[in-house]
Formats: C-alpha cells, structure tokens, sequence
C-alpha cells in the first residue's frame, strides 16, 4: 500500500481550498446569532437542548466543579501541564513591548502607548476535540499581555464526569481562570460578542472551533476583533539523504490524524528516502487508533514530493507556506535563513512536530492554508492595542505648517487645511 502520492516537486500544483459554509450554514449561524441577540440567556439554555442534547439550568461553572475536576486527573499529567505552563509562559513572556516616546528636536512629541485588550473570550472545543493544550495557547499570550479580564466558553455534553473533559477545567484552573461557562456552538460566539445576562461582552474571541463556530466568528467580527479563522493543520517536511524515513512518516502522520482535510507533505532529493518512507507510513498506519482518518488525509491531501536538489525543494517549500515546516536535513541552521514562508520552523531529527505543540513553548495557533505568507502564531502583541501619541509645539507647526496645508489641499479637504491655516496665521502675527 502506497499511501502518499509520488509527484515531481516541479509538477507539484499547489491547491487551496478556504471553507465559507454552505448557504444552510450561514443562514443557521445568522439565526443562531439573532436568537441569543433577542433572547440571550434563554436561547442559549434553548440552543443546548436542541443542538446538545444538554439540558442545563446554569451557565457558569462553578469553583467546586473546576476542584472536583482534579480528581479525574492523575498527578503525571499535572507534572507535565505545570512544565508546559511554564516553557509557554517564559517564552511568551520575551515577546513583551514597551510604550515609547521619543522627542523631537523641534520640541514636538511622538510616540506610541501600548494597552492590553479589557476582555478577551476563549473558545474551546469539547466532545473529541477536548485540548487542554489549546487552552494553554489562547491564555497565557493574553495574561502575559496584561489582560485584566479572560473568560472561557466550551460546550456541555457528556464527555467526563462533569459534562467538560476534567484535563480543559483543570487547565483553566491551572492557570487562575475563574470565569468559565458551559455553553459551545455559534451560540457561544455570539454571547461572548454581544453579551447576555450572564455572560458579558468581550473585546476579543480566539479559540478552534468546528464550521459553525468559525462562520459565527467570521459573523461578528468587526464587533469584536478575533484571531483567525483556522483551516485545516498542514505539515511539510523538507528531508535530504540522511533523513531517519521512520521519523519522517510519524511526523507526517502526527498531522494526518487530526482529520481527513490536513495535510501532510514530504520534500526531498532522496528518491530511496521518498520509498522508504512510503513503506514506513504504510506500516505505522496499521498501528495508529485514528489510523482511518490518517489514511484519508493522506490519500486526499499527503504527497511526496521529488525535488531536482534541495533548492528546487525549498522553493517548493515557500510556495506552499506551511503552518508547521520541519527541517529534516543533515545541517538545518544553513537552511533556516532560506525559509520565507511558515508558521514555525523545527530543526533537526529530534524537534519533531508535538515539541511545539505541547511543550517547548512557541505559540501551536499557527496559520493555516498558506496564510503563513502574510500572517504569524498568535503571540502577545494579539492582545494589545496600540495608541498614537502626536505632541507638536508652536515651533513645529511653523515649521511644517505650509506642508500640511499644501497635502490637505492636493486632497480637496479645505477643512483640514483651514485648520492649520488660522494656526499659522494667528501666530505668525
């Protein structure tokens, strides 16, 4: 069995699909919206009987609930969330900025004031998409950005004890949320954007979600500010000769189980490694508990692709813009430099993909679906806003006043150079 297409890197034509839902979806999400909009806490109560299956009598989760969620936790776990809390915050906390003036010789004053978000809402997904690490992700960038207020939603049902997977509470209480309330779908999203008795309105919604929720946040955007709206995860890795062919397909299978749309690609020169690797995705399929939708994703969406030398390979690389590049060759540091377009670069045989998904501490909310050519993992600056500050004394607006007026006037807007002009006439006198 040949799982992985075989194609010229040459050849390779790059396809990219986006999902803006069917009409029926769109028009369910809008109807999703205008329900909470009209009858806010009841609808949401309504929208969980009928799209649950829940039946709930209160929103928010309570502290006892969240401590009795340790109990479904085992203390391994809590040892290796506390080290992964700790990586992520040390690493976000590098990306701080400060405020800054600077003074003009002229006397004027410019500068910029950096604020964090009041309010930001995290969405996190329940059933089998329960990720803690998820939760991890969203947070702590926002804490370490000074945001006073972080409220999480996520679905009721019947996954745990408690309706929530206990490892999602235990990781929000790991890190002080207090704030957490069991409700999921669109009709999470348009709380968290408008507002309802219970549940206040946020500046700012970040979280994965399935096609209903990231049509509602596609919705109320502009509303509220919001992260992205994710595609599926992709992975590239780009492999020479030396290149272990076992790790190159766990790598690429760790992607192809999230679903059957990802999308996992191996790059080389090696036509042996490109075989070997073949027989070893064939082999570690047959062992994979997801091993259906794995198949499916790379039958659809994996390939192999055989590059003329590795800098074909890499161009190839670019083109595609990968939310996850591993750099699997003999001196990746050489190839760093010439990476253009990816979401986050891993170098060498041992930095495998779940490194930065789970522990080492970069940001795992990547772009997705090559939106690596314009856009960055979600980081600190995400969660704050910034203010321009223009001081300008007499002295400058002297100076610089008739170049004002004369752009104000190649614009049509005598207004604005009016403005400027009874300035400049009432203290040139």
């Amino acid at each position: 069995m040949n799982p992985c297409k075989v194609m010229s890197a040459s050849e390779f034509a790059l396809e990219r699909t986006f999902e803006y839902g069917s009409p029926e979806q769109n028009e369910s999400v809008q109807a999703i919206i205008q329900h909470v909009l009209k009858e806010k806490d009841q609808a949401l109560f309504a929208l969980s009987r009928k799209l649950d299956k829940v039946e709930i009598d209160t929103l928010r989760v309570s502290e006892a609930e969240m401590l009795d969620a340790y109990a479904h936790v085992d203390e391994p776990f809590l040892t290796s969330l506390r080290l992964a809390i700790d990586n992520i915050r040390r690493f976000h906390e590098k990306q701080k900025r400060q405020s800054w003036m600077d003074l003009q010789t002229d006397g004027s004053l410019l500068g910029q004031i950096l604020r964090p978000l009041e309010r930001v809402g995290v969405y996190v997904p329940g059933g089998k998409a329960a990720y803690p690490s998820s939760v991890l992700m969203n947070v702590i960038p926002a804490q370490v950005a000074g945001v006073k207020e972080i409220v999480m939603v996520t679905p009721p049902g019947t996954n745990g004890v408690l309706g929530i997977n206990p490892a999602i509470l235990v990781a929000a209480h790991e890190l002080g949320i207090t704030e957490i309330y069991r409700v999921g779908g669109a009709q999470a999203v348009a709380a968290l954007a408008y507002g309802t008795e219970t549940i206040r309105p946020v500046d700012k919604i970040c979280g994965p979600g399935n096609i209903y929720v990231a049509l509602a946040k596609r919705n109320v955007y502009g509303v509220v500010d919001i992260d992205s709206i994710a595609g599926p995860t992709d992975i590239v890795v780009f492999a020479d000769e030396q290149a272990e062919p076992a790790y190159v397909a766990a790598d690429m299978l760790s992607q192809a189980e999230h679903d059957e749309m990802a999308s996992a690609i191996l790059v080389t020169d090696s036509e042996r490694l490109a075989d070997e690797v073949q027989r070893e995705l064939a082999e570690q399929l047959a062992h994979l508990q997801r091993k259906d939708i794995a198949l499916a994703s790379l039958e659809r969406h994996g390939a192999i692709l055989l590059a003329a030398n590795l800098e074909e390979g890499m161009a190839t690389v670019n083109r595609i813009a990968p939310e996850h590049l591993e750099l699997m060759v003999s001196d990746p540091l050489n190839w760093l430099g010439k990476v253009e377009n990816a979401g986050a670069v891993f170098l060498g045989r041992y930095s495998s993909e779940p490194v930065g998904d789970y522990f080492a501490g970069p940001n795992h909310i990547l772009p997705t679906n090559g939106t690596a050519r314009f856009s960055s993992p979600l980081n600190v600056d995400d969660f704050l806003k910034k203010s321009s500050v223009i001081y300008y004394s007499r002295e400058a607006l002297l100076q610089n006043g008739e170049h004002i007026v004369r752009l104000a006037l190649s614009e049509g807007l005598d207004g604005h150079a009016k403005a400027i002009q009874v300035r400049l006439e009432k203290e040139g006198e």
